[in-house]
């Protein structure tokens, strides 16, 4: 099993590379994980920057010791993968939030399509996108990445046709598609774009809008998705086609 990765905001090592994991972090690797002298453990930033640490000991339920030598930046992948999620019910999107980073997508903005029955407005709209950021980055932990999705704040349709406008390719799911998204020519950099509408589908208006900005629209298949499903199902098509999972 791969090493456990723990969040950090700066990689400053003292003499011979002695690194002091604490607070939150440090507790959860002491108290929660339990890990012990000579095990392996990876720092990141969550931005790119990481190292590989050696565990030397603990000091109390809340500060890890580590052996820290080098610390490497992961470079960016292409092609880069947004989703543009419409707001699920409930906790969906935090599930959705979950799936779509453990398969690799680099970036989620939140949309309040026109049938969205969830809006985010006022303190209830910043605390559900601080728990989409929150679920962003302890997924991005579980599955061992060290550069975690941008999860952008809320976007308006205007705001999502803009981003599809920018994008080398951008799609929109919907049953209207002609073509199944598994056999689109993708390319092999800049921004791929993909819309994933509410429960109650995106609206013909916002339809025509993405389609005016260049987004065609695309099937995935027979059966049809949850939108908290969709966007998992369809990221990991694009990132197997583009060859950034092989």
């Amino acid at each position: 099993m791969t090493a456990p990765v723990f969040v950090v905001e700066h990689f400053d090592a003292g003499g011979g590379g002695r690194y002091v994991l604490d607070g939150p972090e440090g507790r959860h690797a002491v108290s929660v994980k339990r890990l012990r002298a000579g095990e392996d453990v990876v720092l990141t930033d969550g931005a790119g920057r990481w190292a590989d640490c050696v565990v030397l000991g603990t000091e109390g339920k809340d500060r890890l010791i580590l052996q820290l030598d080098s610390v490497s930046e992961e470079p960016a992948e292409q092609p880069r993968v947004t989703v543009v999620q419409a707001l699920p019910k409930g906790d969906r999107g935090e599930l959705a939030v979950e799936t779509m980073t453990e398969v690799g997508v680099d970036a989620i903005v939140p949309w309040a399509a026109a049938r969205c029955i969830t809006q985010w407005k006022g303190d209830r709209g910043v605390k559900a996108l601080g728990k989409w950021r929150a679920t962003g980055r302890e997924a991005g932990k579980q599955s061992r990445r060290v550069r975690f999705p941008e999860v952008a704040e809320a976007a308006t349709t205007k705001q999502v046709a803009a981003l599809l406008a920018g994008a080398e390719f951008a799609a929109v799911l919907h049953e209207s598609g002609d073509e199944p998204l598994a056999t689109a020519e993708l390319p092999s950099t800049g921004d791929i774009v993909l819309v994933v509408g509410p429960e109650g589908g995106v609206a013909p208006e916002e339809l025509a809008l993405f389609e005016e900005a260049g987004a065609r629209a695309y099937r995935l298949g027979r059966s049809v998705l949850r939108t908290s499903t969709a966007g998992t199902a369809a990221a990991a098509v694009l990132l197997a086609r583009t060859g950034r999972w092989s």
